[in-house]
């Protein structure tokens, strides 16, 4: 199976977010090629969460799972700490008061 880079799942991401008119901003550029991705979901009521792609090593199956959820400040810190880890990462702040990420959606795992 062949792998997306990390740029192409980024702008196909974009692309479905605004086709659905949901706001969303890259906050961090990682590494086009290999980058990993981070998504912050800013419900815009001082409350977020933040999101990152799991592999499961058993079934080969991939899943989006929530990192950390609270006060905006508390995910943005957690988001900055694994920033210090991993300079390539990501960061893609997607803000709708509603909820919606669409990381649950057929082709975005």
């Amino acid at each position: 199976m062949t792998r997306l880079t990390a740029r192409f799942w980024v702008d196909a991401y974009l692309s479905r977010l605004r086709f659905q008119e949901i706001p969303a901003f890259v906050t961090a550029h990682g590494d086009d090629t290999a980058g990993a991705v981070l998504v912050k979901l800013n419900t815009l009521d001082g409350a977020a969460q933040a999101f990152h792609r799991s592999y499961d090593l058993m079934t080969g199956a991939r899943q989006w799972v929530e990192l950390i959820s609270g006060a905006e400040t508390d995910v943005d810190a957690a988001i900055r700490k694994q920033q210090e880890f991993d300079p390539d990462l990501w960061v893609i702040e997607v803000e709708d008061r509603q909820g919606r990420h669409l990381l649950d959606e057929p082709g975005l795992e």
